[in-house]
């Protein structure tokens, strides 16, 4: 007969398909345009003791589509998709057209490297850098001798 649902579970449900509702509209790509047209890719960094590992998802980029530039002291990888898609039926009469652009941009502050030798591969969407670190010069130690030329004798 009746629905026998307490009164504020109801208003509770209510509630919950307005504010699920109004997330759907608001992350809906309509507003794509208002958001940052710059975006990001994941990347994992890793450190040893002779360079630094840079893996960054990129899938679906050609290598061609994919920049990285280094100036002092920053390492910036970009990667700009223009994709289009285009669906005609038998008169030639556009049914639907889809278009993707976008720049994805990532900055990572790297001191200390040696910038002629760094190596960039893509495989299967997966971007890996190979930054080496310049060498430090190794200390030595310099030991006092008994007498000085000086005229002065170390205590």
């Amino acid at each position: 007969m009746f629905d026998l649902v307490p009164f504020n579970r109801r208003r509770d449900d209510a509630f919950g398909v307005l504010t699920k509702s109004l997330n759907e509209v608001f992350n809906d790509d309509f507003f794509a345009p208002i958001k940052s047209s710059t975006m990001s890719f994941r990347t994992d960094i890793r450190e040893s003791e002779q360079a630094y590992l840079i893996e960054a998802e990129l899938p679906g980029f050609k290598k061609e589509e994919i920049d990285i530039d280094f100036a002092n002291p920053y390492l910036t990888i970009k990667a700009v998709r223009k994709e289009d898609n285009l669906e005609e039926n038998e008169n030639h009469q556009v049914i639907r057209r889809e278009r993707r652009f976008g720049e994805y941009v990532r900055r990572f502050y790297l001191q200390d490297i040696e910038e002629e030798s760094i190596r960039a591969s893509l495989k299967d969407g997966m971007l890996t850098l190979v930054v080496p670190k310049q060498q430090k010069a190794q200390s030595k130690r310099i030991e006092i001798q008994d007498g000085d030329s000086t005229g002065t004798q170390a205590e």
